[in-house]
This record gives structure tokens, sequence and C-alpha cells, in this order.
């Protein structure tokens, strides 16, 4: 899929491993600066629930002081799991941050390695808040491609990313190695944890070993959407933040029944590349007359 595609950051052992074992880890991608648009989301996000909470009468204290790891986590600790899942699983809010961390040259360097130079952000992205205790923060073993079984989009690029370090207590991402080159399994809706997640059978899964993958804030892990993956319960105290984003060739599906992606690199028709006010009024690419007609 990727040999002989030009552009890119990915080097040619990268790339190798990526095609053998159907994931890659970029360590330290994303510095505290890359990030910090995507963590003033979330910041954002969690005051708003914050409010909507004390208006409610079910806290007192807002807890504007308390750190970014640790607020939303605190927040809850008197709440019920079902009050938690009032505000979903994930969140796919259109803010200004989250299409800055989508857009980072970073990010698209290493997927433009994979997938060549024009790139289409999915619309399928989320921010996930996996607080302690609740039975959504554990995601059961699945293919991401059955949340668009019906899509024609291939390659799909999972780029996975923790704003905090994810590690075995707090629910890294785990990982079957080659298993992108499966077809979509049956799956079914999982019922344990309320969130209606799909997931696979024990014995769909083989005897592929599995492969932890606890990672530092700022790295990636990429991987293709037919790779089976699930992440662990969060067993900390404190919020395992991660944003996992998508990426596909223009010439595929843009799954509009999912919502707006967007049009993130073009060597052929840079103009054309969306702009935040383009995302943020759901347009799928930047047409200067539609915009100045506004």
């Amino acid at each position: 899929m990727t040999k002989g595609l030009a552009g890119g950051s990915l080097t040619k052992e990268q790339l190798q491993f990526y095609n053998e074992q159907g994931y890659l880890v970029l360590p330290g991608l994303l510095t505290e600066e890359d990030l910090s648009p995507a963590r003033e989301a979330m910041n954002e996000k969690v005051s708003m629930i914050a409010n909507e909470l004390l208006q409610a009468g079910l806290i007192d204290d807002m807890l504007e002081d308390r750190p970014f790891k640790s607020r939303l986590a605190e927040l809850f600790a008197d709440l019920t799991a079902d009050d938690f899942l009032k505000y979903g699983r994930s969140w796919r809010d259109r803010l200004p941050g989250y299409f800055h961390l989508m857009s980072n040259p970073k990010i698209l360097d290493a997927v433009e390695s994979l997938i060549g130079g024009e790139i289409f952000a999915n619309p399928v992205y989320n921010t996930r808040p996996k607080i302690p205790r609740v039975a959504a923060g554990a995601v059961p073993w699945h293919q991401d491609k059955s949340y668009w079984p019906d899509a024609n989009s291939n390659p799909v690029i999972t780029v996975w990313i923790p704003l905090v370090d994810a590690n075995e207590i707090n629910g890294c991402l785990h990982i079957k190695p080659r298993t992108h080159r499966k077809k979509l399994l049956q799956w079914h809706q999982e019922s344990h944890s309320g969130t209606g997640y799909t997931a696979l059978h024990e014995e769909q899964l083989g005897r592929i070993e599995t492969v932890a993958l606890p990672v530092p804030t700022g790295s990636a892990i990429l991987f293709n959407d037919r790779c089976l993956h699930m992440s662990t319960p969060n067993e900390s105290d404190e919020v395992r933040w991660s944003v996992d984003l998508r990426y596909q060739p223009t010439d595929q599906d843009p799954m509009r029944n999912h919502g707006a992606g967007f049009l993130a690199r073009s060597r052929i028709y840079p103009e054309r590349v969306a702009t935040l006010e383009d995302w943020l009024a759901e347009r799928l690419e930047h047409r200067p007359q539609e915009s100045s007609a506004e």
C-alpha cells in the first residue's frame, strides 16, 4: 500500500514495519505546543459539563482550579456512570482546537507516507475522556471499519494520540499485530457498558498475540481500520485523555452520514484545502466564492 509513495516523513524501516504489522508507534511526534489547542478545547467542554452539573444541583463546586488530568474525574467522583454517559462515551465537538490538531503538519506528513498527498480528514474523530471506574472506559476488541461497514473507503488510517501518558493502569491501547489484512469480521453490539460499542467474540480473535502499547503524551499510534484493537479500563484516579483521528485518500467515500470531514492536504489542489472557517461551516473543502458569499 505504501511502497513507492513520494513525500511524507516516515522512514523506509517505519513503512516496512507498518506494512507488516498493521500499526506503527511514533514516540514524541507532538510537542506540548502542538497539543495545547486540543487540550484547551477539552477544558472548554469540561467547563460546560461542570456548569450543567452545577445548575442541575449534582455538584456544588465546578473545580475550576483542578488539574487537567484529574478535574473531570473529580467532578463525577460522587456521581453515577449513567450521569457521565449522558455526555457520551466520546466527544466530537466542532471546536477550533480539534481542527488545529487534525491539520497538524506532523500528523499529515506521517499519513502522507501511507496514503499519498491527497488527504481527507474523516468525519469520525473522537475525544475520549476515560474516567476511572466507568465501564464505558473499556473499549472491547473491534475493527474500526465495523462503524462504517458499507463505506468503500480503503484505507482509513487511525491516528491515536494520548494527551496524558497512557499505560496499562489507566487503559492504554492493545492491538493484534498483522490483523490489518483481515476482512471485516461479523461484529455485535456489546451490552455491558451501556454504550453499544461494536465488539468481537473471543473465538474471533485467533491466536495472534496481543501487544500492549503504553505511550507517553504526544506520541501517536497509526493503524489500519481493519486492525483488531481494544483498550482496558482505567484503574487510576485520573482521566486518560486521548483523541483518535482518521484520514483517508480523497478519492474515497467521505462518509457524509457520519458528519462533515474536510480536505486536510492536497498536493494537486492546495487552494482547496479547508480552513478553520470551512470546517466550522461543515464545508468539505475551501471554495473562495462560497466563503465570500456568506
